[in-house]
């Protein structure tokens, strides 16, 4: 497995790199000390994994990760001092979030489920903008929730709401944003406040002459209009 190591500190390559070279199976792409680098690397080594610092100059990590695309686009580890950008980074995709220093056995634990990802299968074009985990915070923790878990968001002013069978979740993400990047097959913005997941939708029934209700797999209760019903049942193929 192809390993290119992106960071501006030196040193914090040399500890990367002498860690690297203790793991069996792992070969070193290269490394590259800024982010306008590291995309010309990414683009000439295509490294399966990139171990990617967030503070860099000329291009941030998450800059980094947005200009990703073609057809091998490599599994992300953060590797950061940061520990406030934890939620960001597995929304854009991240398989792991190591904050430094780096002690060995988290960087072979995050280059495990980096392996298995490469090996499970081959990722389309653009599939880092589709997020494998949402964020959720409850309380102190954040929690990772698979997409096809969540129920619904449900924004309340600024603040957006996960709901879930087991539970509410603050998000960190706009309604907005998460429209863009979940599947537009699964997720569906039913009005200004409210995207559900139509896989969860148990029960459509007629409130009016122009009103349904969508009940969701929660207990959640949707109105929506006749004409929305109508391309959720379709798209379903109720």
């Amino acid at each position: 497995m192809k390993v290119l190591i992106v960071d501006d500190e030196p040193i914090a390559r040399q500890i990367l790199r002498e860690y690297l070279e203790e793991m069996p199976g792992i070969e070193i792409a290269g490394e590259a000390g800024n982010g306008l680098e590291a995309v010309e690397c990414i683009a000439r080594l295509k490294p399966d994994v990139l171990l990617l610092d967030l503070q860099m100059p000329e291009m941030d990590g998450f800059t980094v990760a947005r200009n990703l695309a073609g057809r091998s686009i490599p599994v992300i580890v953060y590797v950061t001092a940061f520990q406030d950008h934890a939620l960001q980074a597995f929304e854009t995709g991240a398989v792991d979030y190591l904050l430094k220093p780096v002690r060995p056995d988290r960087l072979a634990a995050a280059l495990e489920k980096a392996r298995t990802q490469v090996a499970g299968h081959a990722r389309p074009a653009r599939a880092a903008e589709r997020p494998r985990k949402i964020a959720g915070r409850m309380g102190e923790q954040v929690h990772l929730l698979d997409p096809a878990d969540v129920v619904a968001f449900q924004a309340d002013g600024e603040v957006v709401y996960v709901f879930t069978a087991t539970g509410r979740y603050f998000a960190n993400s706009s309604l907005r944003a998460l429209e863009e990047k979940l599947d537009p097959a699964q997720f569906r913005r039913v009005h200004r406040k409210t995207l559900i997941n139509t896989d969860h939708i148990r029960t459509i029934s007629p409130l009016s002459s122009k009103r349904w209700l969508l009940k969701m797999s929660n207990g959640i209760e949707v109105t929506v209009s006749k004409r929305l019903a109508g391309l959720i049942r379709e798209q379903a193929s109720w």
